[in-house]
């Protein structure tokens, strides 16, 4: 893994995972290795900064694809969208593949970049293995803990302001909802909790990720709210995580991946926009009988990192002939 960090930082760096190690990004020589992958657009534009972009195997991982234009479901507006097509647009010229999330993100992709690169089809993953429950992280007078864990952005430009302010005044909503329903909603994760209404909503801040098992095995209900009307091709990750805890999802209609709820048996996908319905399917989820050992195995079996990390091994084992978009559809 090539980091920015400082040098005098590597000394003692300790890296968990076996095989792993990590090098300072201004000492990579490229051509040492078979293949080199990059994550979202400015993963790319980093290799390019450091002279990367003439390696002839790079697999460049995206969380969404911008048009040419400012369109609907795609949340980034203006400079800042253009700034990420221009990177699109080399990704294409450079790249060997484009990984991406969902079906949506691959049509878009064709339908502005044409043929280049060839295009993976990797939705978002959990962990196959997860911390047992630790520590309750919610108050005791708590009792039906609705979580919305993830990056609700901020209003900074660079990041989505307009996703921001669409996300915190339907936090704030739903949290006055649910408190008339005797629930409360905590949010956890990064972005500008000054927006979030305290009277309605509890901010946790962000903790490390071994951490954050502990608020969905401890949480009732996980909570997935939408940007606006429907997400063009951003899947929502955090499900994946409900899930593989096995935490009963209650989630707003419009995203790409909204089957994994309804085909893992332990949610509900409700009317975009409708926060009052989503509020009653919240109570009812809490004191609905799950199987929740059916919605974790549905992850196990299609949706952990391993899954995402056998598409590029198969990459490398087959160099000559890839994995094909739909090879990656049957693969899951």
């Amino acid at each position: 893994m090539a980091s920015a960090e400082l040098r005098w930082r590597f000394r003692t760096r300790n890296v968990d995972s076996p095989g792993l190690s990590i090098v300072p990004i201004t000492r990579v020589d490229w051509d040492s290795y078979d293949m080199v992958k990059t994550v979202f657009h400015a993963g790319f534009e980093t290799l390019q900064h450091y002279g990367g972009a003439h390696h002839p195997f790079i697999v460049s991982k995206l969380g969404s694809v911008v048009g040419p234009r400012d369109m609907p479901g795609v949340y980034f507006y203006g400079p800042q969208r253009e700034r990420l097509y221009a990177t699109q647009q080399r990704i294409a010229e450079t790249s060997r593949f484009a990984a991406l999330l969902s079906q949506p993100a691959i049509d878009l992709w064709r339908e502005v970049h044409g043929a280049r690169p060839e295009l993976l089809l990797v939705p978002g993953a959990a962990d196959a293995v997860i911390p047992p429950p630790v520590r309750d992280p919610y108050p005791k007078e708590a009792r039906t803990r609705c979580l919305f864990a993830g990056n609700f952005y901020t209003t900074r430009a660079g990041s989505q302001p307009e996703a921001h302010r669409e996300i915190a005044s339907r936090l704030n909503k739903l949290g006055s909802l649910l408190i008339d329903r005797g629930a409360r909603l905590f949010v956890l994760g990064p972005g500008d909790h000054r927006s979030l209404d305290s009277r309605y909503v509890s901010y946790c801040g962000a903790v490390a990720h071994e951490e954050s098992w502990d608020f969905m095995h401890f949480a009732t209900v996980g909570i997935v709210v939408a940007a606006g009307p429907f997400m063009h091709n951003n899947e929502s990750t955090k499900i994946y995580s409900y899930l593989r805890a096995g935490l009963p999802v209650v989630s707003e209609a419009g995203f790409p991946n909204d089957d994994v709820v309804r085909d893992s048996g332990l949610g509900f996908v409700v009317e975009n926009g409708n926060l009052d319905q989503l509020a009653d399917k919240v109570i009812e989820a809490a004191s609905a009988g799950w199987d929740r050992e059916r919605g974790i195995q549905f992850i196990l079996s299609r949706h952990t990192w391993d899954h995402r990390a056998a598409v590029y091994d198969r990459l490398l084992q087959n160099t000559g002939d890839g994995v094909s978009e739909g090879d990656q559809r049957r693969t899951g």
